[in-house]
């Protein structure tokens, strides 16, 4: 008989084979970092509920042949201590031997202590379980949001991530971006393109470090009736291991504030050289969220991002009309609740989640483990 049970420490190795298998469709032996690294997210890491644990799914010959992650978060609704469980990882191998293993897990998954359970990477097969199981989708959570800055070596860094000979073509692109731009009037909206000159808004952009960046979350973020509520320690980890994605480029996190020193925002990205910078979470205000986006846009610009690409959150949504943003869906942000007073909190983009209320800080996207 198939058996769900918890994640237990000696399954991590059985896990990270899992991982090669399903989502690198790789026969080799997992790398010992990677090993290393599902052990401290999925047990050791600040935060995590010995009671909301990920689940495996193991053959009656005791193989493991599925697994859902789970990460806990506490939040709070209008003050009110709640816990809530993050879904990540869901893989199967075999579904065509076992083509329900995927449902019972995240059917098993859903029916834990948790009050509220969410996921910002639900694929259309993930998604279509979700709902079944009386799960939500949240259209304006889950779209990701592109702008163009440099078309030309925008467009070569699409193709190179497929293509890797297509980089010889950066110095032409860089060329041919330096005079596009430069032909752009200040405060020009294009959507081929930012112009070169900023618009030198009344608002002061800082870099800052993941220390500042946690003391801002709280001030920025207490508009909304959900919102997370960090154990100790747990943001400074979570920041920590979200600026370790070479996959993505340096970490570069900057608070805005108004010329008095008053914040009004803040924003974290990565970026190569060249390339599309990579956003993890922007913070903002009430009424801030267009200046605080155009200070990300020109902000990565005056580093030489070629475009600028994030996940979507209603408070954002609004202020990127008219900005020449264009969006895609490439994954479902979803939410499950027994409480249908806290699924409607989202449903009215009254609940802070994506991001590093989310799965996208985790290395496991955007993160190398190198063998030693």
């Amino acid at each position: 008989m198939s058996d769900i049970r918890s994640l237990a420490a000696e399954d991590i190795p059985a896990v990270a084979r899992l991982f090669q298998k399903v989502f690198r469709n790789s026969a080799e032996e997992p790398p010992p970092a990677f090993i290393e690294y599902l052990r401290q997210l999925y047990i050791d890491a600040p935060g995590n509920d010995p009671e909301i644990r990920p689940l495996v799914y193991s053959n009656d010959d005791g193989r493991i042949s599925g697994f859902v992650g789970a990460n806990t978060l506490a939040m709070t609704y209008r003050g009110r201590a709640l816990r809530a469980a993050i879904c990540g990882s869901l893989m199967v191998d075999g579904r065509e031997s076992d083509p329900m293993a995927g449902a019972r897990l995240l059917k098993a998954f859903l029916a834990g202590p948790q009050d509220l359970s969410f996921s910002e990477t639900a694929s259309e097969v993930s998604t279509q379980m979700w709902t079944k199981l009386r799960g939500v989708v949240l259209p304006q959570y889950s779209l990701d949001w592109i702008r163009v800055i440099r078309p030309a070596s925008f467009g070569v860094d699409l193709v190179a991530s497929r293509f890797g000979p297509a980089r010889a073509l950066r110095p032409l692109a860089h060329a041919f971006d330096r005079r596009h731009r430069g032909k752009l009037r200040r405060g020009e909206l294009r959507w081929s393109g930012v112009p070169e000159a900023a618009t030198q808004g009344r608002l002061q952009v800082t870099d800052i470090d993941r220390h500042g960046f946690a003391e801002l979350f709280a001030p920025l973020t207490r508009q909304f009736a959900v919102q997370p509520a960090w154990t100790e320690g747990q943001l400074d980890h979570i920041l920590e291991d979200a600026e370790k994605k070479p996959e993505f480029g340096e970490p570069v996190l900057a608070a805005v504030r108004t010329r008095s020193g008053a914040p009004v925002g803040a924003f974290f990205y990565h970026l190569q050289p060249g390339g599309t910078a990579r956003v993890l979470q922007v913070l903002a205000q009430p009424g801030q969220a267009g200046p605080i986006l155009d200070c990300l846009i020109e902000h990565a610009a005056a580093r030489g991002a070629a475009a600028v690409r994030g996940r979507t959150q209603p408070a954002l949504l609004e202020a990127m009309m008219g900005r020449r943003i264009g969006f895609v869906h490439a994954a479902s942000t979803v939410v499950h609740s027994r409480e249908e007073e806290l699924v409607d909190a989202f449903r009215h983009a009254r609940g802070f989640i994506n991001g590093l209320a989310g799965e996208h800080w985790s290395r496991l996207i955007g993160g190398t483990f190198n063998r030693i």
